[in-house]
């Protein structure tokens, strides 16, 4: 299951990437959104998929799943939401003051 979750991290890297390298804002915004998914699965993959209960006491499992990895990608993807909002809306103003959401044409570069 490791090795399945590794593959889909470095896919989602590899897709973010890519919208990340391209001229529209909003393919942009949306590269950094997968990214932040793709860290939030290797947070989860680093921490172990293991199978087992809540760490109750007094219970009679044995073995117990670490909640910090939950904890933290929770905490990441409000976070995330928070941060992709305000780019959307950061971009959405700029491209009704300025006309325009292309990369070169925002830093006042000619088209060739």
């Amino acid at each position: 299951m490791e090795t399945l979750m590794s593959i889909l991290v470095g896919l989602f890297f590899s897709i973010g990437t890519y919208l990340v390298l391209s001229k529209s804002l909003i393919r942009i915004i949306l590269g950094t959104s997968i990214i932040s998914h793709g860290v939030n699965l290797l947070i989860l993959t680093m921490g172990g998929l293991k199978k087992g209960g809540p760490p109750l006491l007094g219970g009679i499992n044995t073995t117990f799943t670490d909640s910090l990895p939950q904890a933290l990608i929770l905490t990441a993807i409000v976070i995330n939401f928070a941060v992709t909002a305000l780019f959307l809306v950061l971009s959405y103003r700029t491209y009704k003051t300025l006309g325009t959401d292309d990369m070169d044409q925002l830093r006042g570069m000619k088209d060739e």
